[in-house]
C-alpha cells in the first residue's frame, strides 16, 4: 500500500512538472545546433522562436505552462529582422516570454562593427593638412555581400555626427528660395570646391520639421551658392505648401551642409566615403580608436510582430531586452520632406480651388509614408513589453503599427531615438489623402487598449525633429500615464490625426500623469502635450508640463505651447494640468471642456506626475 502512494506521489510531480513552462535558453556563445538547455543554449532568436514553434504545433505537454526564451548577456548581432508570426502565439495560460537571464544585459543589434582602424596616411583630397594626424579611417565592412551603407555611427556607445559645416548654433540662414527653378540661395559656407559635391546633403529647419536634401548641383555666385536637388524630394520640397521654407524678417530658415570631407574638422565627427568604401573618423579626448568599439546599422528594422485580423500574434511579452542599433536609408536615397510628426510626404500640392467633402476650406492635400522602428507590430493582442531598452535607432523605437488590442508598454527607457521613441495607431494609408477622417468598418483594424505607462523616454528626434516623443494617430481606449519625457526637440507626445472635426474613430484616449519639460529644443509649434482633431470622451488630466525651450533660430517664438490643442480639436476634457504657466494654444477647435490648467493647480498633482514609485529605479 506504501509502495502504491510513493508511485502516485511520483506520478502527481511528474505531472505537476510537466506543467511548468518549457524553458529555452540562448547565449552569443550558443550554437542553433543546440538543444536550447541552460548548458546547451541556442546561438538566436531566430532558432529559439523555432523550436518554440515546434513544440506548440506538436502540443508537446512541457508548454501547458508556457514558454521561457531566456536570453543570456550580451550582443547578438542580427543579419535579417527577427519575423515573429501567428504560429508563434500563446495563450493567457501558456504565454511565450522572451526574458534576459537575471543580472544580464541581452542586446539584440542590427549593426557590424567597423574595425582595424589606422591613423590616415598618405594625402587625402580635400582633408585639411592640419588634421591628418588627427584624423582616422578603416574599411567600411560587407554584410551579405554588399557594402554597408549607413546614416548612424556610434563609438563606444556615444553617438557620432556627420561631418558638417555648423553645429546646431550656429546654423547659417538661407537667403532665398525659388519655387520655379526649384533652387535654394545659401551663403558660401567657405569651401571653394568640393571634392565629391554630389554626396552633399541640405538640412533644412521648416517650422515644425526639417528636410533632408541631397544636392544634384553647385553653382557659385560670389559669396552665394546656388543649390538644386535630387528627385523626388526636388519636387516634394518646392511643391508642398506645409511646412515650406521660411523667409520672414524675424529670421529666414536655418541650414546645416553635410557630407563633404572638407568639414572633417571637430572630434567626434565623421565622413563615409561611399565610393572608396572608407569610413573617416575624429576622435574625442577619451577614444583609442586600436580599442574602440564603433557600431554602424545595417538593419532598419530589428523585430517584426506580424499577425493578421483573423489570426493575430498574442500572448507574446518582452522583458529586459535592450534593442540597439537600426538605420533609415530613405533620406540618403530619395531624401526626406515631412508633413508633420516624422510622416513623409509621398505626394503633396496646393489646391487652386479649396475644399474637399471633409472639409470646405481645406488647401492642400498630402500622402505621407511611415518610418521604420526597430520594433514594429502589426494585428497583435495581449503582447507586452517591460523593462526593455530602445537605444541607438535611425528612426522610430517601438511601433504599434495597426489591428492592436491589450497591449502594455510599461517601465522601458528610450534614449538616443532618431525619430519618435513610440508610435501608435494608424495614421493614413498611402493610398489614402491625409486629411480623410479614418473610422474603419472593421474596428480590428485599430490600436486600442494600449497602455504606455512608466516609461523613461528622452534624447528623442534628435535626428528628424519634427517627431514627438510618444506619437499616437487614429488609437482608440488607449492610455498614456505616469511616463516621464525630457529632451525633446518637439512636441512631448501628440495624440490625434487627420486636421478633422469629422467624429472618427478615436475616442475615449486617457493622458494622464505624466511629466514632461525640456521640449521644444529645436522646433516650434509643438506642445508638452500636442493634439489633432476630433476625440470625444479623450481626456488630458493631472499632467505636469515645464520648461519649454526657446531655441533661438526659430522664427516662430511664439509658437510653442505647454499644451496645443491644435486643428479642430474636440471634444476633450483638458483639466488639473500643471504647468509653469497656462500657456494654451487653441486652433479651429470643436467643443472642449476646459479647466484649473497652469500654476495654480495643487503641488500634489505636480507631485504625483511622472513614473510612478514602482518604477523609480529606471531613474536613478
Amino acid at each position: 500500500m506504501k509502495r502504491n502512494i510513493l508511485v502516485t506521489g511520483l506520478l502527481m510531480v511528474c505531472g505537476c512538472l510537466n506543467l511548468q513552462a518549457a524553458d529555452i535558453w540562448v547565449s552569443p556563445q550558443g550554437n542553433d545546433l543546440n538543444d536550447g538547455s541552460m548548458y546547451h543554449p541556442k546561438a538566436s532568436l531566430l532558432s529559439a522562436f523555432r523550436q518554440a514553434r515546434e513544440l506548440r504545433r506538436l502540443n508537446d505537454p512541457s508548454v501547458q505552462g508556457g514558454i521561457h526564451i531566456l536570453m543570456k548577456g550580451g550582443i547578438y548581432y542580427l543579419s535579417e529582422p527577427l519575423l515573429v508570426r501567428p504560429e508563434d502565439s500563446g495563450t493567457p495560460e501558456s504565454p511565450t516570454i522572451v526574458e534576459a537571464v537575471s543580472g544580464e544585459t541581452p542586446v539584440l543589434s542590427g549593426g557590424v562593427l567597423v574595425e582595424h582602424w589606422k591613423p590616415v596616411s598618405g594625402k587625402v583630397k580635400g582633408l585639411k593638412n592640419c588634421l591628418k594626424k588627427k584624423i582616422w579611417v578603416a574599411d567600411v565592412p560587407s554584410v551579405n555581400g554588399q557594402t554597408v551603407d549607413f546614416r548612424q555611427v556610434w563609438v563606444n556607445g556615444n553617438k557620432a555626427m556627420a561631418a558638417s559645416n555648423s553645429s546646431d548654433s550656429l546654423m547659417l540662414r538661407i537667403m532665398d528660395v525659388d519655387y520655379t527653378n526649384k533652387a535654394i540661395r545659401i551663403p558660401d559656407p567657405g569651401v571653394k570646391k568640393f571634392v565629391k559635391p554630389c554626396e552633399l546633403e541640405l538640412f533644412i529647419h521648416q517650422m515644425w520639421g526639417i528636410a533632408l536634401l541631397r544636392v544634384q548641383s553647385v553653382e557659385s555666385h560670389g559669396k552665394t551658392l546656388t543649390l538644386r536637388f535630387y528627385q523626388p524630394e526636388s519636387r516634394l520640397e518646392f511643391e508642398q505648401p506645409w511646412p515650406q521654407p521660411v523667409l520672414s524678417a524675424e529670421g529666414n530658415s536655418p541650414f546645416r551642409l553635410s557630407g563633404a570631407i572638407e568639414w572633417l574638422d571637430e572630434p567626434g565627427e565623421w565622413y563615409h566615403d561611399r565610393s572608396a568604401g572608407k569610413l573617416y573618423y575624429y576622435p574625442r579626448a577619451n577614444e583609442q580608436m586600436k580599442e574602440a568599439e564603433v557600431v554602424v546599422p545595417f538593419l532598419e528594422t530589428l523585430v517584426t510582430v506580424l499577425g493578421s485580423k483573423e489570426h493575430p500574434v498574442s500572448d507574446l511579452h518582452w522583458k529586459g531586452v535592450t534593442f540597439a542599433h537600426c538605420g533609415w536609408l530613405r533620406p540618403s536615397r530619395q531624401g526626406y520632406v515631412p508633413l508633420q510628426a516624422g510622416m513623409y510626404l509621398l505626394d503633396a500640392y496646393p489646391l487652386q480651388v479649396p475644399g474637399t467633402p471633409d472639409k470646405a476650406t481645406l488647401e492642400n492635400q498630402a500622402w505621407i509614408g511611415r518610418q521604420p522602428a526597430a520594433v514594429q507590430l502589426q494585428d497583435v493582442r495581449n503582447t507586452s513589453f517591460e523593462g526593455c531598452y530602445f537605444v541607438h535607432t535611425g528612426a522610430g523605437g517601438l511601433d504599434f503599427v495597426q489591428g492592436s488590442s491589450c497591449d502594455t508598454v510599461e517601465g522601458c527607457q528610450f534614449n538616443d531615438i532618431a525619430g519618435s521613441a513610440l508610435i501608435a495607431g494608424k495614421f493614413s494609408d498611402a493610398c489614402v489623402e491625409t486629411h480623410v477622417p479614418y473610422n474603419p468598418y472593421d474596428t480590428r483594424e485599430l490600436c486600442r487598449q494600449l497602455t504606455i505607462r512608466n516609461n523613461l523616454i528622452h534624447d528623442v528626434a534628435n535626428e528628424y525633429w519634427g517627431c514627438p516623443g510618444i506619437l499616437a494617430g487614429y488609437v482608440r481606449d488607449v492610455t498614456i500615464e505616469h511616463n516621464e519625457l525630457y529632451d525633446l526637440s518637439y512636441s512631448g507626445i501628440g495624440v490625434g490625426w487627420g486636421w478633422t472635426r469629422t467624429i472618427n474613430c478615436m475616442v475615449n484616449n486617457r493622458i494622464h500623469a505624466n511629466l514632461v519639460y525640456h521640449f521644444g529644443k529645436h522646433n516650434y509649434h509643438c506642445g508638452g502635450i500636442y493634439t489633432l482633431s476630433s476625440q470625444p470622451g479623450t481626456t488630458i488630466t493631472g499632467n505636469c508640463i515645464r520648461d519649454i525651450c526657446r531655441p533661438s533660430y526659430v522664427s516662430d517664438k511664439k509658437t510653442g505651447y505647454y499644451i496645443y490643442l491644435d486643428e479642430a480639436s474636440g471634444y476633450l476634457s483638458v483639466r488639473d494640468n500643471w504647468c509653469t504657466e497656462a500657456n494654451i494654444g487653441y486652433n479651429q477647435n470643436g467643443p472642449l471642456e476646459m479647466g484649473n490648467n497652469g500654476p495654480q493647480v495643487p503641488e500634489t498633482i505636480k507631485a504625483n506626475a511622472g513614473i510612478s514609485s514602482t518604477y523609480k529605479r529606471i531613474n536613478e
